[in-house]
């Protein structure tokens, strides 16, 4: 059960364990293109990023984030924080996260260089997700299966790996407030270890 909620809280929200993802403006972050975008940058270009979806197009948001990223922390070592080189998935090893924040130096060079902070693309969210072993993506499946057949018709399928496919739409892939969806919530929960499923229904 304990590897179920952790799975299931993993699911529940995106990978996040990124670099700094917390610090500068936040809101601010610019977006990175996506492919097919006629605004891409020339490093998505390069990696494919001028493609229509497919593989290519995963490529390119990689290669610019991982671009927008060294351009980061370039500003950063400018503005006297020594930071590493992004690795290629553009993450930034920073030590103490917690430290870094208190730090005066650090705080005002991630002012300064908040304009070049970028959200995280979402092919770059998926390179970052944990491998699923077989038995956590079958447990996925059997949630799938569940939710569509108690008032969840349109709960997507998992992918191979485990995890919803992403129809990169910008759009909510199913509707989670419906009566429907919460029936099927409740009824599903113990597949995946939620205790939102246990005891008597109220309300």
């Amino acid at each position: 059960m304990r590897t179920n909620r952790l799975l299931m809280a993993t699911l529940a929200a995106p990978v996040l364990a990124f670099a700094l993802a917390g610090c500068g403006s936040g809101n601010d972050a610019k977006e990175i293109p996506t492919a097919g975008d006629s605004t891409s940058s020339p490093a998505a270009s390069q990696a494919g990023g001028g493609n229509t979806g497919g593989q290519g197009g995963a490529q390119g948001e990689v290669a610019a984030y991982v671009d927008a990223q060294r351009k980061w922390v370039g500003c950063m070592r400018q503005n006297g924080v020594d930071l590493p080189d992004p690795d290629a998935k553009g993450q930034v090893e920073t030590g103490d996260v917690g430290a870094l924040k208190k730090d005066p130096k650090f705080l005002t060079a991630s002012e300064k260089c908040a304009d070049l902070k970028v959200t995280v693309p979402k092919a770059v969210e998926r390179l970052l997700r944990p491998k699923l072993t077989p038995e956590q993506v079958k447990t996925q499946r059997d949630y799938a299966d569940c939710m569509q057949k108690n008032g969840a018709p349109d709960f997507p399928d998992p992918g191979p790996d485990g995890y919803a496919e992403d129809d990169n739409s910008g759009k909510a892939m199913w509707d989670q407030n419906s009566a429907g969806a919460k029936q099927a919530t409740r009824a599903c929960a113990s597949i995946i270890g939620d205790p939102v499923g246990t005891g008597p229904g109220k309300g």
